[in-house]
């Protein structure tokens, strides 16, 4: 059996559960999500407990039991809590500002980037260094941190660029061949 599938997903307050025949709807203060139930899952709700289950143990089954178990803890703790992503601006004259739902990047190119903001996702500029993406879908503030990295990754050589916070990034030597400093 799945070690992650078979752990029960102990279901917070405040966060109400309707399981559906193919998805399971979490609703809570920030929101409501909705998690899948692949092809022979089945979930039930006993007291506080969520317990995902499978029918057998035949092909990508036991995979798919461990992924819909974390889809749906993930749900329950996003319509909670909600998650967040921060990023960090390293570079001389690299900067942020944020006007009503866009972000405006001067990352270094002629003209700065202007990030349009989707609606489920919110936007924080702590400093002007200093991006945080906060959201109730897991995935979602994922994909949306990845999308503004993706706009100067760090640079290997200076390490310059927009790099999550904690990241732990190797700088390379120069290159071979170069005269100079």
């Amino acid at each position: 059996m799945s070690r992650v599938g078979k752990e029960p997903i102990v279901v917070p307050e405040g966060v109400k559960v309707t399981i559906l025949t193919d998805e399971i709807m979490f609703e809570g203060p920030k929101g409501k999500l909705v998690s899948p139930l692949l092809p022979g899952i089945k979930a039930e709700l006993t007291d506080k407990n969520l317990v995902i289950t499978r029918e057998n143990d035949s092909g990508k089954l036991p995979a798919y039991h461990g992924l819909c178990r974390t889809l749906a803890f993930n749900s329950a703790m996003g319509v909670l809590k909600g998650f967040t992503k921060q990023l960090e601006i390293v570079g001389v004259g690299y900067r942020a500002r944020l006007d009503n739902d866009k972000l405006e990047l001067n990352l270094g190119y002629s003209k700065p980037i202007l990030y349009t903001i989707p609606d489920d996702i919110e936007i924080v500029l702590e400093k002007q260094t200093l991006i945080t993406v906060k959201g109730i879908d897991k995935q979602r503030v994922g994909q949306e941190a990845h999308r503004i990295r993706s706009f100067r990754k760090p640079d290997p050589y200076k390490l310059k660029g927009i790099r999550y916070v904690g990241e732990r990034l190797i700088k390379k030597e120069r290159k071979a061949g170069v005269s100079g400093v």
